[in-house]
């Protein structure tokens, strides 16, 4: 099956096929960094981490580059409110993304290019739409001709009349309205103010308009198409939108060949919001739960779906966490020399998930695998031996673990709920009183205290003539 994608260009499912073989660019619109990243951020990163990653598996070699906003109104506002300076802020949340993200095992970026650090290319390109007709200069600011660009709406699929209409009540209440040509024309360059940080021009100081900003870094670290633009669905627009007008006007060219958007996220039904009191950040959501079950919380459901966050949900995904996370780290005991994943249950993984990206449904043949070894775990604990052949079990652990790779998850130990850890002695006098109560027919008890032992990662090997062999 060949890998299709759902581009909200078309607003259809289309067959994948890069602009050169084997290589594809993809652009992430990144976060204005003037605050701790939300469980918004981590549904959007999250989603296009794995499509990389499936990207990659799949054998294309991949360019990606997400941006930072670091020069923003709300930048500005914490640092006034917090008495810093608009890079301090950005540098602290910089880095606290960075944090955040690498808790939730996502994948660096190969650049993360930032506003400010790439305002020739911005004023270049500004330069270039003023010089085709599709920008002008107005009192210290530069602005865009909405109405120059043709194909202006394709992407959102609003008509600029309906756009003028809703425009036209909210003119007054538009501080740059007497600047503008139109009331839909958006700002290139913004004129310097008092007290803001502010870059020199040809059209005097000031500082980048928000749009630009992604179409001048697309262009200078990926070229004049991409093959993949992704975002969240609340980018549509404008700021998509925006993103096309400026690029194709600029170069002639399609900015991207697919574009891509993640559903929104919900906490308990409602939008996030801190006037709500359910704004949640990355850093508040892994203090309760596991970093790799939010992680499969958020696969669970199709990227292009909203996603609601409940208690309820995530403590079924820590449970599902649980199966998967036992069974990569049982088959860690398997011998796997010279045992290779099994091809057919791979390629049944990849066309399921080939189908637009379907990873929900790739989750389920990662549960056929991890229930059988965790099967396999219990027959050994409580019989001593495996029921299927060793190398047969290190096949099915092998391809699990392979598709939890292309899934983002990491296995880590899980620390024991009781007090400390058991000696030599104190495991064998358990043992010892398992096989006291078992030769008084006592099963429960012997039930009890091999509970015990197996809460403390033991692992009892019973034996004929009633030896227990145990390890850790």
């Amino acid at each position: 099956m060949t890998l299709s994608l759902y581009n909200t260009l078309n607003r259809r499912s289309e067959p994948f096929a890069p602009i050169e073989a084997g290589k594809v660019r993809m652009y992430c619109c990144g976060i204005t960094v003037y605050d701790y990243c939300h469980l918004g951020h981590a549904r959007t990163c999250l989603s296009w981490d794995v499509v990389r990653r499936y990207l990659q598996w799949s054998g294309y070699d991949v360019k990606y580059i997400q941006n930072f906003t670091d020069i923003d109104d709300k930048i500005l506002n914490r640092a006034r409110k917090e008495n810093s300076s608009m890079e301090a802020v950005a540098d602290k949340y910089i880095e606290a993304y960075h944090a955040d993200m690498a808790a939730l095992s996502i994948q660096p970026a190969d650049e993360y290019p930032r506003a400010t650090h790439c305002l020739d290319g911005i004023q270049k390109l500004i330069h270039d739409l003023e010089a085709k007709g599709f920008a002008y200069a107005s009192k210290g600011d530069v602005y865009y001709s909405v109405r120059k660009f043709e194909g202006y709406g394709k992407l959102s699929g609003r008509k600029l009349e309906d756009m003028q209409a809703g425009a036209s009540g909210r003119v007054e209440e538009d501080p740059e309205a007497p600047k503008k040509e139109d009331p839909c024309d958006f700002a290139l360059w913004k004129g310097a103010k008092e007290g803001e940080p502010s870059w020199e021009s040809p059209w005097g100081a000031g500082r980048p308009g928000w749009h630009i900003e992604c179409s001048a870094m697309v262009r200078d670290r990926l070229g004049d198409t991409i093959d993949i633009h992704v975002g969240g669905s609340d980018l549509i627009f404008p700021h998509h939108e925006n993103e096309i007008a400026q690029s194709e006007a600029a170069t002639g060219q399609p900015l991207a060949k697919y574009w891509m958007h993640n559903g929104m996220v919900k906490v308990e039904g409602e939008k996030m919001s801190k006037s709500l009191g359910n704004f949640i950040t990355i850093r508040d959501l892994l203090e309760t739960y596991d970093p790799m079950a939010v992680r499969l919380f958020i696969l669970q459901a199709h990227y292009t779906k909203p996603l609601d966050f409940t208690d309820e949900a995530l403590q079924a995904a820590t449970k599902g966490w649980e199966t998967l996370n036992e069974a990569l780290l049982f088959g860690e005991q398997l011998n796997t020399d010279g045992i290779t994943a099994d091809a057919g249950i791979l390629q049944k993984f990849k066309d399921i998930v080939d189908k637009d990206l379907n990873f929900a449904g790739g989750l389920a043949v990662l549960f056929e695998l991890a229930k059988e070894l965790c099967k396999e775990k219990n027959i050994l604990v409580h019989e001593g031996k495996f029921k299927q052949h060793p190398e047969i079990l290190a096949t099915v652990w092998l391809t699990l673990q392979e598709l939890a790779d292309v899934l983002g998850f990491v296995a880590t130990e899980k620390a024991t709920e009781t007090t400390g850890s058991l000696s030599d002695a104190e495991i064998q006098d358990l043992i010892q009183q398992r096989q006291d109560a078992r030769a008084n027919k006592d099963y429960a008890e012997g039930d009890r205290l091999r509970d015990i032992l197996v809460e403390n990662n033991i692992i009892l090997i019973d034996k004929p003539g009633g030896l227990t062999e145990w390890r850790r």
